[in-house]
């Protein structure tokens, strides 16, 4: 090997030197690493195995267990609809400005409908509260319905009798004969229900049976202006189309709700879910089972809300919670009693009145023929009269011509009417002192609905003759003779008046309805 004299190199030379000797240094000492351990390979990575978490020491507990036990009682309802009244129950059923401006709220949202040969089928969701085959599920659900059936968590398929339904709930209860004795749920107190308790709902979105959504409570005593009785829990856990009728559970496996819209722009959730509380499900049930219907009290007064400014008119002082009377009907439990227009009421039966719609509920809740209590704010000084609640005039006389349309040939017109409040009257652009009544509800494939009238338009005039309430309404339909020629309606409409022609040759009673609604 040839050797190196380092004093024969120059500096530039040596700094050279130096640095080969250093590389060689690194590469020596590479190789003597590898002399060292008998020239063996150098050792590869080893194979990665799968990731072995540590779980933490407390897990967040799940709703697996409640799932398992209460999933044999939820169960699909598909409702085989009459041609025409399949929007009864589909997509894009909205109900805004009508006392809550919820615009862009699909209710009824639960229907589903799909066409198949010419047979629309709508379907929902329910579940068994006895072992005897009693089922709850919305109105909505099973309106208009020429026949309903019912698939049970194991898939059975059974034919379904239309027990009773209420439209002012939205509430229906179903039968079925499995031939034995069937799981069924208990209802809970929802009373008790709190925001920010969790929650879970169950149902048949979409199609997809057996369906397990959680959340939590978001808010309690929703009015979102669906009817007179509006008290919806409000939730976030995921609800769609299809979800109408099923249960919502607590996590004690007790119902406190029956999921029943959403709030939606889109159809879908967006996290605002309504749900109807169990403590009236359980009132209305209860009734639809004995008689297939619902007997509520009435005293016969409209109410407004009492604003800061009206609470200083009125000398309230700071209180604003009442209700304020706007108008008395004339010889209506009420009248009867001494109330007067201006008065506020503070409470019914010892319970308090925290607002007109508290007000409308709690004198549902009464059985008629009963003597309670009315605790009154007159000129700033409290009085307590009694009041002789009665029933509510059948539903049936808002929505139609007549008590029974077979005897007295009167068809169907189609419309739920409302009381013309001063708040109503405000948000519906009616010049001040008209009288009239509120379209509140228009039943699709009617007379009323095929003349083009809408929710929101205000019935002023029946064939001539004005009408300044609900009752009014109501009689003047019932008696005016129509001898097979349309009826002339006198209606505003965003402030204009406008008649409106109603043909009644062509309406029909729905198949399947006992009776109790129009």
């Amino acid at each position: 090997m040839h050797q190196i004299n380092p004093a024969r190199l120059t500096p530039r030379q040596r700094v050279r030197a130096g640095i080969a000797a250093a590389l060689l240094a690194g590469t020596m000492l590479g190789g003597f690493a590898v002399a060292e351990t008998g020239f063996a390979a150098e050792p590869q990575p080893a194979t990665p195995g799968a990731i072995q978490p540590q779980a933490p020491a407390t897990r967040l507990s799940d709703f697996t267990g409640l799932v398992k036990q209460v999933k044999p009682a939820v169960v699909s309802i598909t409702s085989k609809m009459k041609p025409g009244t399949e929007e009864e129950a589909g997509p894009g059923m909205s109900q805004g400005g009508m006392g809550g401006g919820m615009q862009g709220l699909p209710f009824p949202f639960g229907g589903m409908p799909q066409q198949r040969a010419q047979v629309i089928e709508a379907r929902g969701s329910g579940f068994i509260v006895d072992a005897n085959g009693t089922i709850v599920t919305n109105n909505h659900v099973i309106r208009n319905a020429k026949s309903v059936s019912v698939t049970l968590d194991d898939g059975t398929v059974l034919p379904a009798k239309v027990i009773g339904h209420d439209t002012r709930t939205d509430l229906a209860v179903l039968k079925v004969d499995a031939g034995h004795k069937l799981p069924f749920i208990d209802l809970g107190d929802s009373a008790n229900v709190e925001p920010g308790q969790w929650v879970v709902a169950m149902g048949n979105p979409f199609g997809l049976g057996g369906t397990v959504t959680a959340g939590i409570v978001s808010a309690r005593g929703r009015d979102i202006g669906a009817g007179p009785y509006d008290n919806f829990i409000q939730i976030d856990a995921p609800i769609n189309q299809g979800n109408s009728g099923g249960p919502l559970f607590t996590q004690d496996g007790k119902v406190i709700g029956v999921n029943t819209a959403i709030l939606s722009p889109s159809g879908g959730s967006i996290g605002i879910g309504f749900a109807i509380p169990s403590d009236t499900v359980r009132t209305v049930i209860a009734q639809l089972e004995k008689s297939g219907q619902v007997t509520r009290g009435y005293i016969g007064v409209e109410v407004q809300q009492i604003t800061p400014e009206m609470a200083q008119a009125l000398n309230l002082g700071n209180t604003h919670a009442g209700a304020l009377v706007a108008s008395v009907m004339p010889d209506g439990p009420a009248a009867k009693a001494g109330v007067k227009p201006g008065d506020v009421i503070t409470s019914v039966g010892g319970q308090q009145v925290q607002d007109g719609r508290v007000l409308a509920v709690d004198v549902a809740g009464v059985a008629p023929g009963t003597q309670v209590p009315m605790e009154i704010l007159r000129d700033g000084h409290s009085q307590t009269l009694n009041v002789a609640v009665s029933r509510l005039p059948d539903e049936r006389q808002a929505a139609e011509s007549g008590p029974d349309q077979q005897d007295s040939g009167h068809a169907r017109v189609g419309l739920a009417l409302a009381p013309l409040t001063p708040d109503m009257r405000d948000q519906l652009d009616v010049p001040s002192g008209t009288r009239g009544a509120v379209v509140a509800q228009v039943q699709p494939g009617s007379p009323a609905e095929r003349a083009g009238l809408q929710a929101g338009d205000v019935l002023v005039d029946v064939a001539g003759k004005p009408v300044g309430s609900p009752a009014e309404a109501v009689g003047a339909l019932r008696n005016v003779p129509t001898n097979g020629h349309p009826l002339a309606l006198r209606i505003l409409r965003n402030g204009q008046a406008a008649f409106v022609a109603v043909n009644l040759g062509h309406a029909n009673n729905a198949a399947g309805d006992d009776g109790d609604n129009g």
